[in-house]
């Protein structure tokens, strides 16, 4: 992916964003998801928190399901995803409706990162480019179901993975 691609889809964004509310699990220690790629940008800036962004088909994709059950569930991933990421839920269901800003919101996020196949997870930074003034995306690198874990263990492998590209962004 080039930078002329994510300036340019982060260009259509910025025009395009909704203001979407978000959404948590529910109960409390659950983890909140929000859907507004702007507002997920603004806590990651003042957090310093890299934005995990979940592409899914909520209500069509079984491997979306099971790596919600599997790992988003689980006590140490609650933890570590609210010590470390701001969560992100981009979804394109078949079934359920929803706003054309969001539906607009995500789709240019799917073609910025060239997303082929759900689920897919990004973790990224997304920062104003102080001489243009557009919005520029620094991946740090995309998870999916972590495949080839000890079973029951999933949340392990993926945890693992993900603190790779955490690792890696702290050297840059």
């Amino acid at each position: 992916m080039t930078r002329s691609i994510f300036i340019l889809s982060l260009f259509v964004l910025f025009f395009t964003t909704p203001s979407c509310a978000q959404h948590s699990a529910g109960n409390k220690g659950e983890l909140t998801w929000h859907t507004d790629l702007m507002k997920a940008q603004a806590l990651s800036k003042a957090s310093k928190k890299p934005i995990f962004a979940f592409f899914t088909g909520s209500d069509w994709c079984g491997w979306c399901h099971k790596l919600q059950r599997d790992v988003f569930v689980k006590p140490p991933f609650i933890k570590w995803a609210k010590d470390k990421v701001i969560l992100l839920e981009l979804d394109f269901p078949r079934q359920k409706q929803l706003p054309q800003e969001l539906v607009q919101q995500n789709q240019s996020l799917q073609q910025a990162f060239q997303v082929q196949g759900y689920p897919t997870v990004w973790l990224f930074f997304m920062n104003e480019d102080s001489a243009t003034k557009q919005m520029i995306i620094n991946p740090l690198g995309s998870l999916g179901y972590p495949s080839g874990s000890e079973p029951g263990k999933e949340e392990v492998k993926f945890l693992n993975d993900a603190n790779g590209y955490l690792a890696k962004a702290k050297t840059k």
